[in-house]
């Protein structure tokens, strides 16, 4: 879509917290508008839509319509949505029960192309696997992650984090 419908879906999405949890139809409502006038097979709409339903507390509403986006070919419109999407329909993925498939969507993003999503990656990947019992691999990736950001230490965290999952650790 042009620039101009970006703008007003990111103008949306600025007001969000200005919704109470009870009038949580009234913003979807607000983001249906704008889905609407965009092309029927267009991926940003199912992706939009995703977005909503999950900041609004229905992660199951969402995880069919990230899988829509992502289909659709969110990735050749947006590299960055379409990583944005993978990272969401993670999480609601652990939210609504299935952690494995999260872990199984995220664990290839470990490799992809660097950009300021990796945290995220790594945080949710890192619930994931706590979600599965796997807490010493969770804790590494968010050891490792925090390491890059610390103003001393980095060598040694980064190291710590991967004393965690190598064997005789």
């Amino acid at each position: 879509m042009d620039q101009d419908w970006e703008e007003r879906v990111a103008a949306a999405w600025a007001t969000f917290e200005d919704y109470a949890e009870d009038d949580a139809a009234a913003f979807r409502a607000v983001i249906d508008e704008l889905v609407a006038e965009l092309p029927a097979d267009s991926p940003l709409g199912p992706f939009e839509r995703a977005c909503a339903w999950d900041s609004t507390g229905h992660s199951d509403r969402a995880v069919p319509l990230y899988r829509e986006a992502l289909a659709r070919g969110l990735d050749e419109v947006s590299r960055y949505k379409g990583r944005r999407t993978r990272i969401q329909l993670a999480s609601s993925l652990r939210n609504t029960g299935r952690p494995e498939a999260g872990v199984e969507l995220l664990t290839p993003e470990l490799d992809a192309e660097s950009d300021e999503l990796d945290d995220a990656v790594r945080a949710t990947l890192a619930l994931c696997l706590s979600a599965l019992g796997r807490d010493r691999e969770g804790l590494s990736l968010v050891l490792g992650a925090l390491a890059r950001h610390l103003p001393r230490y980095q060598r040694s965290m980064a190291n710590y984090a991967r004393l965690l999952v190598e064997p005789g650790a």
